[in-house]
Order: C-alpha cells, then structure tokens, then sequence
C-alpha cells in the first residue's frame, strides 16, 4: 500500500507561524510521526509540500500510482476548485486534515471545497489530526482490500 501525504501552501513554517493556533510542531516533526506510523503499518508513504496551487495540482494528477492520500489544503481549502478537480480526476480516497478547527474561525475558513469528496476530515486536534487521518485512511484501504 502507497499513500501520499499532501501538505499546502505556509506549511513549511510549522513551529513558527501563529503557534497559538499552529501549535509549535514543526512539519518535519509531523513528518516524523506519519513515518513512523507508516513503518509500524508497513505501509509506503511520501511527502509533497508547495506553497503553489499549480504544483500542488501537478502533484496530485502524478497519485495515480498511490492507493490513497493524506491532504492539508491549508489555505487553498477555502479557495481552490482547480484542487478539488484534481482530486476528483485521479480518483483516489483521500482524508482532509486541519490542524486548528476551521469550524471555530472566522466565517472565510469555515467552507471546504473539499469536505464533502473526501473520506473524512480530521480537524482540531494538532499534529493528532494527521496521526488520526493517516490511520483512518490506512484501515480504510485496508477494509477495501
């Protein structure tokens, strides 16, 4: 089993960005965790992370070989149909993750484009939401199978 793990745009600044909302984990330390989970799992993961729309979709479209995806939107969530299409087109199962609860933010970030497509949303809990998605979608596949 292969699954990629999608992160979106200012996500590189995990552990120094607004930590009051963020947290203080930095996104290799997240990394780190879905590593480790994975390997216990035994299951192949890899990682993408872009702060650009366009390669985003381009990485997504290049899934095909992936049985399922793992995706922070961040930002785009509220904004991007071309991701969302991107999504549908590869027809991969795919888990939403956010670290805060955009349901508890301002009225912009409370829309997804794409909650409605994916598996589930994993939202409000931190890096947790990550640990939490990954093993949702692994048992997910797992049940597929």
């Amino acid at each position: 089993m292969k699954i990629r793990i999608i992160h979106g745009p200012n996500l590189n600044l995990l552990g120094k960005r607004e930590t009051k909302i963020y947290g203080t984990t930095s996104l290799d330390a997240i990394n780190q965790m879905l590593s480790a989970l994975a390997k216990k799992e035994n299951v192949l993961i890899d990682f993408f992370q872009s702060n650009h729309e366009g390669a985003l979709i381009d990485n997504i479209q290049e899934s095909m070989d992936c049985d399922g995806l793992v995706i922070n939107p961040a930002a785009y969530t509220h904004t991007s149909i071309a991701l969302r299409d991107a999504l549908l087109a590869i027809g991969r199962p795919f888990v939403e993750i956010h670290l805060s609860d955009p349901k508890k933010r301002e009225a912009f970030r409370q829309h997804s484009f794409f909650s409605d497509i994916a598996l589930k949303v994993f939202s409000g809990q931190g890096p947790q939401s990550y640990i939490q998605g990954l093993e949702f979608l692994i048992d997910s596949l797992r049940k597929k199978d």
